[in-house]
């Protein structure tokens, strides 16, 4: 069984940033991604690796958050810099079988899921 742990969390001023980790129990060959979902809001995807360590971003994210993994640990990573005040959401990560694709895939495509971490960027 495929398990998700989110860790990180937390309030941080604009512009500032903040480390969200996913401790997992598996890797090779799932896809991993972060998803985000503010109040009233459709979950929406943040960033993705697929099973050829191939990442997308989300267009709103790009440039400021870096995804990452250590296999060694297997520990997928989202470094926020410069985050802003709609950054502001439960973070989720999640897994499932997938093949590689150059966008970051729709929430249905997760059979498995974190419980989530909040994030509160205040201006």
């Amino acid at each position: 069984q495929v398990q998700l742990v989110e860790s990180g969390g937390g309030s941080v001023q604009a512009g500032g940033s903040l480390n969200l980790s996913c401790a997992t129990s598996i890797f090779w060959p799932y896809c991993m991604a972060w998803f985000r979902q503010a109040p009233g809001k459709e979950r929406e995807g943040v960033a993705s690796i697929d099973s050829d360590g191939k990442i997308n971003y989300a267009a709103s994210v790009k440039g400021r958050f870096t995804l990452s993994k250590d296999n060694n640990k297997n520990i997928l990573d989202l470094h926020m810099s410069n985050v802003e005040p709609e950054d502001t959401a439960m973070y989720y990560c999640a897994a499932d079988i997938c093949r590689p694709t150059p966008w970051i895939p729709p929430p249905t495509d997760f059979a498995h899921w974190g419980q989530g971490t909040q994030v509160t960027v205040s201006s």
